[in-house]
Order: structure tokens, then sequence, then C-alpha cells
């Protein structure tokens, strides 16, 4: 069943760390990290500057997308699907509304951080356009050393993706 995405509204963001937490476990089950940071609160998704797209099934929330806008640049800073919903496209919907609501606000390119040999990580989002890179700007370094002292660059390589929205 194709999703249905839209913005997320105030009532949305108790969904986004339950759905996160259940996405994670797949990658803890993969990384067997001694240990994980902890999803974001609803509260700080919803404080956070930005948008946030959540993908309907049946009238159920089932994943979700969070673009951070910082110093004019967009961050594709999370996207989650429940696990069971997975595989289904409903990942790369959230991926793509996520580039067009970008494209739309007037953004030229969108970035994000990933594990590079994780199969739904990196070679996923190659799928969908976007390409390894080098960050470059005061935000994305501060986002290698956030992951550094998550402890998330022990447990697997960790890379910048960016995909051109002029292209």
């Amino acid at each position: 069943m194709v999703p249905m995405i839209r913005i997320a509204g105030p009532g949305d963001f108790a969904a986004t760390s339950r759905i996160e937490e259940a996405a994670d476990r797949l990658l803890v089950e993969s990384l067997k990290p001694a240990s994980w940071p902890p999803a974001a609160t609803s509260e700080q998704r919803a404080a956070a500057p930005g948008f946030t797209l959540v993908a309907e099934v049946d009238g159920q929330i089932v994943g979700f997308a969070q673009v951070l806008e910082v110093d004019g640049a967009a961050h594709l800073e999370q996207v989650s699907v429940l696990p069971e919903h997975g595989r289904r496209g409903v990942g790369r919907a959230l991926v793509e509304a996520a580039v067009a609501e970008a494209r739309r606000r007037g953004h030229y390119e969108v970035t994000l951080r990933t594990f590079a040999e994780v199969a739904f990580n990196a070679p996923f989002y190659a799928t969908c356009g976007f390409v390894e890179s080098t960050p470059s700007t005061p935000f994305e370094r501060g986002l290698v050393e956030t992951e550094e002292r998550l402890g998330l660059t022990d447990v697997g390589r960790r890379i910048q993706m960016t995909r051109r929205l002029d292209e």
C-alpha cells in the first residue's frame, strides 16, 4: 500500500520516538554496540528547526522523516519506519517527500549522515540519489563530533551524503 505522506502536526510527534526506537533495534542487532543513544523525545523533535513528515498507512503513522534547517541548509536528520512496514517503499517515499519539501523551501541540496556499510543506510540513500560528500560547514563538522561523542563511530564507519536538488 502506498503511504500518505504529510507534514507532522502537533499530535504526531508522540509516535516518532516509538517508531525511531523500533527502527533502531534493527541497527542494534546489526552493529551490536555496547550502548545506543536514546531516540529524540517528541518535545525535542517538535522543537527542532525545520520540518518533520509522517507516513500513514491505514490511518496509522508508520514512519517519519525529520529535516533540520540550520544556517540556510537542509539536513535529513532522521528517517525511521516501523520494521513491520519496512521494505515496502515507505522509507523511499519519505526521503522523496523530504527532498521535495526542501526544494519547495528553496534549498539546493540535502545532506545526511549515515552508516556506510549498513544496507538500509548508505547503500539505500545512494539509490535515492545521495552521494558521499565531505562535511564543510560548522554544523556538519559538529555532527561528526556528536557522532564520535555518542560512540557511533566505534561501531561502524559514518559518512556524510548529499543530494543536489538542482539536477
